[in-house]
């Protein structure tokens, strides 16, 4: 978990296209990890996991990327984090995919909110157009990673 927030801290900082950075492929798998996570062991386990990413990757990106990008991704990160995990255990009785991809959506349009707006509110560079494409890779993702959910989850089912 920590690796995958350092990756998208200092992919972020690279933009793909005028709508994109290499970070918004990377940052999607962090609720897919604490999904898989919830549906097996339990969101207290869940919980747990999204802290310990949250302090080392905190940590380490503190030291390798720039302190606003560190800052905003851990405040992003962790409410973010949260947020899937209460939103998945609310309706993991209900069909298998609707916990994880109605957890992710919520929770990637409060990172992309928090995250660019500490990111890159107030300075000079033109962000939310950055924004606008990070969220469509992470709401496309959300779905994409619906696969590979349900094959850790239930792998008899397929």
């Amino acid at each position: 978990m920590a690796g995958i927030v350092l990756l998208s801290n200092i992919l972020v900082q690279y933009p793909l296209n005028d709508w994109l950075t290499w970070g918004a492929f990377s940052y999607p798998i962090a609720y897919f990890v604490t999904d898989v996570c919830n549906r097996r062991a339990g969101p207290a386990l869940a919980r747990r996991i999204a802290w310990l990413g949250f302090a080392v990757g905190a940590i380490l990106s503190l030291i390798l990327a720039p302190w606003r990008i560190a800052t905003a991704s851990a405040t992003a990160f962790i409410v973010s984090q949260l947020l899937d995990i209460a939103v998945f255990n609310k309706l993991r009785q209900q069909a298998w995919w609707k916990a994880p991809l109605i957890g992710s959506v919520l929770a990637s349009i409060i990172d992309t909110a928090i995250f660019f707006g500490l990111a890159f509110g107030g300075t000079e560079i033109s962000w939310l157009h950055l924004a606008v494409g990070d969220l469509g890779v992470k709401l496309a993702m959300a779905v994409v990673l619906l696969a590979p959910f349900r094959l850790l989850i239930n792998p008899s089912r397929g």
